[in-house]
């Protein structure tokens, strides 16, 4: 029994009639006839009985309409379901952002859940090293991770180049103007916002080494809300991202540009080559081409 069988016998119970039936369902009578023998065959009871010129369920066939319109109804929720989801409109985006996170992203998560809004979200922060490994897993689908990475492996989409900034506690006095050189900070104890090894550390030892110096790093911290913390209370200095100091404003800190430089990260969003990707992150990625994101709106 098949949920055709199902569809001819909702049609023969509610008209009562095969006849009537048949014309509703646009077939002939002789084989929707030869499709209720069939269904009473398979299950072995009787599903209808003539009284008079019209036709009444049994107890059985009652049973029978009941579940059939329920399974009828499931059926036809569940193509809608996989339609939509097909199409982006239902199911679950899954990104990952870099530690130092992305001033982007809430712009975009707004823009593509007022054109999606029964899409839910899974959002994992990390740093890029570990994301580009979520990816590679299909733990997560995309992931907006920093620049320098080998992401060969991966399809990706340019999103913006943003400068790094010094950035000091109010209570040092020394520097004076709005931007710094190498030379006046390559003393100066530092927290990096990220590990030793990975991507932005290392951008930041060779911007030093460029300069003929070596950074005096006195702590690592990819927990930037506490980083930050740290170099208000006068701990250590740090370089962070132009986005890093939109995302986390309040701290009593003083910001300089970096004269004489041009370290930046680029922020990309990535994808694994050559593998499925749900509608919805199809989507996103789509999205994020439409327009330039600078993370102020």
């Amino acid at each position: 029994m098949d949920i055709r069988q199902l569809r001819y016998f909702i049609a023969i119970a509610e008209e009562r009639q095969i006849t009537a039936a048949a014309k509703r369902l646009h077939m002939a009578q002789p084989p929707l006839s030869q499709q209720l023998h069939l269904m009473e065959r398979e299950l072995g009871v009787t599903l209808l009985e003539r009284q008079g010129r019209q036709l009444e369920l049994t107890e059985a066939g009652r049973m029978l309409y009941k579940h059939a319109l329920h399974i009828t109804k499931l059926f036809e929720e569940s193509q809608i379901e996989v339609k939509e989801a097909g199409n982006g409109l239902t199911g679950k985006l899954s990104i990952g952002v870099n530690t130092l996170s992305d001033g982007r992203l809430p712009v975009l998560l707004r823009k593509f859940h007022e054109k999606f809004p029964a899409i839910t979200y899974k959002i994992q922060q990390n740093e890029s090293a570990q994301l580009c490994k979520l990816v590679k897993e299909r733990a997560i689908e995309l992931a907006i991770v920093r620049f320098p990475l080998d992401l060969g492996d991966f399809s990706i989409r340019h999103l913006r180049e943003e400068r790094f900034y010094y950035v000091t506690s109010r209570r040092r006095s020394s520097l004076n103007g709005k931007a710094v050189s190498f030379e006046q900070i390559g003393r100066e104890p530092l927290i990096l916002p990220s590990t030793e090894g990975l991507g932005v550390y290392q951008m930041i030892v060779e911007e030093f080494a460029r300069h003929g110096m070596k950074p005096n790093v006195l702590s690592e911290c990819s927990d930037i809300a506490m980083l930050l913390e740290l170099v208000s209370s006068d701990f250590a200095a740090t370089l962070v991202p132009e986005s890093v100091l939109q995302l986390h404003r309040g701290f009593d800190v003083q910001v300089y540009e970096l004269a004489g430089t041009h370290i930046a990260s680029s922020s990309v969003l990535i994808w694994l080559k050559d593998h499925y990707l749900s509608k919805a992150a199809q989507n996103f990625i789509e999205l994020t081409g439409e327009a330039p994101f600078s993370g102020k709106e």
